[in-house]
């Protein structure tokens, strides 16, 4: 009965981590119809006699893109929207790039876990657990760290140079939350009262808040 028990547990759990993971390709290859009005978990197949060389490409992780803005870093994703060969394959990649003094803002991949690996400069990295716990770590060029998929998490370059990094997904199309542009910039507004609650703070702050993450006209 033990044994029989164990077996249920084990197989219900791996039922859920199937579940949990982007799907598997049924062919050798699915490239996206980008533009196709079928809505699916993923993306419509184009024909097969349509795919390309080009349709599994990106060069858009080449060079440093500009990190002049508020946060001062650039996130640059080669998910399946730019590389639409990606799709159902269950990976992706970014680049991100930072000013000095620039971060990621703390934010999560709901459908992915991430790693990352140092091109150049400095970073100061970290995720919280669920249990409210900081594992945090100072990387270099050519170290690698790993985020837990769905954990709120960040980096921040607290060096005099730029610093950039290649991200890798287990996920065609992560997704990204930032925590504070999700709660103070969602459409429609999360009420004030919400939010002066959550944050123990008064309506004055939280507006002035979210003016910050206005749409700039």
């Amino acid at each position: 009965m033990a044994a029989l028990k164990a077996l249920l547990v084990l197989t219900f759990a791996s039922v859920v981590a199937i579940s949990f993971a982007d799907p598997d390709l049924l062919q050798d290859v699915c490239v996206a119809d980008l533009k196709s009005a079928v809505k699916v978990n993923g993306f419509a197949c184009k024909d097969s006699a349509n795919i390309s060389a080009d349709d599994f490409f990106f060069a858009g992780l080449a060079k440093p893109g500009p990190t002049n803005n508020t946060f001062g870093s650039l996130v640059t994703g080669a998910n399946v929207q730019k590389i639409p060969g990606l799709n159902t394959l269950g990976v992706s990649l970014s680049r991100i790039d930072y000013a000095p003094g620039g971060i990621n803002p703390p934010h999560t991949h709901p459908r992915a876990t991430e790693i990352v690996f140092v091109l150049e400069g400095e970073l100061d990295v970290g995720f919280i657990t669920t249990a409210n716990v900081l594992v945090a770590k100072t990387i270099k060029k050519g170290e690698v760290f790993v985020f837990p998929r769905g954990l709120v998490h960040f980096q921040k370059n607290n060096g005099k140079v730029a610093a950039a990094v290649i991200a890798g997904f287990n996920s065609q199309l992560p997704g990204t939350q930032s925590i504070a542009a999700t709660l103070f910039a969602a459409t429609p507004p999360v009420p004030d009262n919400v939010l002066t609650k959550a944050f123990q703070i008064g309506t004055k702050e939280v507006e002035k808040i979210k003016s910050r993450f206005a749409p700039k006209k």
